[in-house]
């Protein structure tokens, strides 16, 4: 670590930052199986239920773009802190609402907050690790935020079996509670004062434009954000993948979450051991080809049936997961190492990139495609060969690069 950072030991923080990170995607899963239920008692259809994760996803990406340079600015710890507080109090409005332009408006606000764990954790890696250090604890963090998917909509089955839909938010006061006791008490600050950058608007906008035209952060962002929207588009469509196209009940998530987020962890864990091992370029390969493999086996399965049936119909997910859990860490670290300064406002404006996506394709991909199997399937796809595309741009430039002047951008397992 950096002799002017706070120690922590790595273990903890990857705890930490791991329990950060999800309750982000506790937000949108947990509530998946209560979508009846919500709807019946709200009088809202599949469509406007579907709403209740697009408003979310949307104020999360236009806040994503603040959380960075404000940690950047004032440290890293309040943010996260300010974050944590107003998540608690946009679930309580939640568990409160009594008609859906009331939940639409807190479920606003959660996603206005939600993002700090998950951002601003980002940098705190970075901050105090390097290299394939760097690597393996985001590797550890990706394996406990990966568990969030899976286990999430099954405490909200099991919530449902004895409650009813607020006892999903209340569960989420409690969490975000939980995470705010532990940040107060063992997250030290990592950014300190001296190297802090100034919230001037104009700067701010000098940056982002900066990152923003950098041809190469656009073929990263673009890469690791069009390759995990192959996977979001079948967590957006949870409810129509597993309840319509499955035919399970609102307890049964787990026949889809489980095998796609077990993919995510192994992958993951796979991402951390290699650190060190593989060169990033070869594990970033390694993990389009099992996503290419498994939308082959997906476009095909849809193919030859017309009732898909697990478990065959949620296996080319967990091997898809598994090869983004491969791609993520070395692209990511990628993005922050190109700056050093400004890696907050690095890190919001690459979650900007890959939320206005997921944005767009909660709202109005999923709802279109997912009342056909193979349409999900299809359009998957699609969404991994463009991320790949410019993935192999971004190599090729790379190599270009190192013929012309024998230099290249380290990639994180290259840097010392």
């Amino acid at each position: 670590m950096p002799r002017s950072t706070p120690a922590l030991p790595v273990r903890r923080l990857a705890l930490l930052l791991g329990g950060l990170a999800m309750f982000g995607p506790f937000s949108i899963d947990t509530i998946f199986p209560a979508f009846p239920q919500i709807g019946a008692q709200l009088g809202a259809d599949k469509v406007a239920m579907q709403q209740t994760i697009s408003v979310y996803l949307i104020a999360y990406a236009l806040m994503s773009i603040v959380h960075g340079p404000l940690s950047d600015a004032i440290g890293r710890r309040r943010v996260i802190l300010g974050g944590l507080a107003v998540f608690t109090l946009a679930s309580v409005g939640c568990a409160l609402a009594t008609d859906l332009p009331t939940l639409l408006a807190f479920r606003a606000l959660q996603g206005l907050s939600s993002g700090v764990g998950l951002i601003v954790g980002r940098a705190v890696i970075r901050d105090v690790l390097n290299g394939d250090d760097a690597q393996r604890l985001m590797s550890q963090v990706s394996m406990i935020f990966g568990i969030a998917p899976a286990i999430a909509p099954i405490i909200g089955g099991w919530i449902l079996g004895w409650s009813r839909w607020p006892a999903i938010f209340w569960f989420l006061v409690a969490f975000g509670l939980a995470l705010l006791i532990a940040t107060a008490r063992w997250l030290p600050e990592t950014h300190l004062p001296e190297q802090r950058r100034s919230l001037r608007p104009v700067g701010l906008i000098r940056d982002y434009a900066g990152i923003f035209r950098n041809a190469r952060f656009q073929r990263l962002a673009a890469a690791s954000a069009f390759n995990f929207s192959a996977l979001f588009l079948y967590i957006a469509s949870a409810p129509a993948f597993v309840l319509d196209i499955l035919r399970l009940d609102e307890r049964q998530f787990a026949w889809f979450f489980v095998p796609t987020i077990g993919g995510m962890v192994l992958g993951a864990f796979m991402s951390g051991r290699a650190a060190g091992r593989i060169s990033g370029e070869r594990l970033v390969a390694i993990g389009f080809a099992c996503s290419a493999v498994a939308m082959m086996f997906n476009l095909g399965y849809n193919l030859l049936v017309d009732v898909p049936s697990v478990p065959i119909a949620v296996l080319p997910m967990s091997l898809n997961a598994f090869g983004i859990a491969l791609v993520f860490p070395i692209i990511t670290l990628s993005i922050l190492d190109m700056y050093p300064q400004q890696r907050g406002a690095a890190s919001s404006l690459q979650a900007f990139t890959s939320l206005v996506l997921n944005a767009v394709v909660a709202g109005l991909l999923s709802p279109w495609l997912s009342s056909d199997p193979l349409a999900l399937a299809a359009g998957a796809a699609a969404f991994m060969a463009v991320g790949w595309c410019f993935w192999r741009w971004e190599r090729q430039v790379r190599r270009r690069s190192i013929d012309s002047s024998g230099e290249q951008p380290a990639m994180p397992s290259e840097i010392v």
